[in-house]
């Protein structure tokens, strides 16, 4: 069985505070994506959740923008997002930092393969993409760059690069990257 993780395609990083053209850009290929999805694959959604006290936190110390407030609109899924994973019974997973904690991952024990896309490359995708391979350390795991978008281009491909360095398998990068 496949599991299809999607990360954090919350609206405050798409077209919000953090947002960019490149997550904006990646959204049809995220929601082609899930569509593309059968039966077999398990497919589960993370949602980047801050409360009002986050310029309190360690990250809001280091990054200053107060993002993904809980049960506001930039905390929200993209709306065609949503509905393709509502279609499909997508799992909501929240958290509170990079990072979703598998310190329970009983519902995943036929995962035979995994799949990564979502935002930030270089923040959440990095950190998700690396508690996963500590939890399934024998499963292989795919990152779709093309269904990936960093907090800059550069910071991207660097990302990227450490992935793969880390022995995940990067398909659908840029030509000559």
């Amino acid at each position: 069985m496949k599991l299809l993780f999607i990360i954090d395609m919350q609206n405050d990083f798409i077209d919000g505070v953090l947002g960019s053209p490149e997550a904006q850009a990646i959204v049809p290929k995220v929601i082609e994506k899930i569509k593309q999805a059968d039966k077999w694959t398990f497919i589960t959604a993370t949602f980047d959740t801050h409360w009002t006290t986050y310029l309190k936190t360690e990250e809001g110390k280091h990054l200053p923008i107060p993002h993904c407030l809980y049960q506001t609109e930039g905390w929200k899924l993209n709306k065609n997002v949503e509905k393709e994973l509502e279609q499909k019974g997508a799992i909501k997973q929240y958290k509170s930092s990079f990072g979703y904690p598998w310190e329970s991952k009983q519902y995943l024990d036929y995962i035979t393969e995994i799949e990564i896309v979502g935002l930030d490359t270089d923040f959440c995708v990095l950190a998700n993409a690396l508690g996963i391979k500590a939890a399934f350390p024998n499963v292989p795991i795919t990152i779709d760059a093309s269904c990936c978008a960093g907090s800059t281009p550069e910071w991207h491909e660097k990302a990227l690069d450490i992935l793969e360095h880390c022995h995940f398998n990067v398909i659908n990068r840029k030509e000559g990257e």
